[in-house]
């Protein structure tokens, strides 16, 4: 499994939103400049972001973006499920209940069943408060 731009972009935005959460609606404009991401590029990302019930908009002078949840509401794999679609690490695992006519006979399902498992668990643990505490304010994926 690979965590596309947009899923890592999404999560980053989100972080910095519980950051600055004490200053009611973000522009798109300070996020872009804060997290050195195109404001275009977050413009493609909001949309998987509202529909998912992650983000709230509010329109007009003071217009911008905010958390619809409290952070420590909100997990890593909300955020990566909204962007990325699913989680799981082959298509049979997708839909529940598994459909696909070799599930009963198949010797390698169980591997592809606790990859999913364990990665959902894993991600579903950590929260955008929880990331936030491991920040010093400033969120940024890479290392200098």
């Amino acid at each position: 499994m690979k965590i596309s731009t947009k899923g890592r972009y999404a999560l980053r935005m989100l972080v910095d939103l519980a950051i600055h959460s004490d200053e009611g609606f973000i522009s798109l404009k300070d996020i872009a400049e804060r997290q050195d991401i195109s404001k275009k590029y977050l413009e493609q990302i909001v949309p998987m972001l509202n529909k998912s019930g992650i983000l709230r908009t509010n329109r007009g002078n003071r217009g911008g973006y905010a958390l619809a949840k409290n952070a420590s509401e909100l997990t890593v794999g909300d955020v990566l499920r909204a962007t990325e679609g699913s989680l799981a690490p082959v298509s049979c695992l997708e839909y529940e209940p598994n459909d696909c006519p070799r599930s009963e006979i198949c010797c390698t399902l169980f591997i592809w069943e606790g990859l999913y498992k364990a990665v959902t668990n894993y991600l579903d643990s950590i929260t955008l408060q929880d990331i936030v505490e491991r920040t010093d304010g400033s969120v940024n994926d890479y290392c200098i």
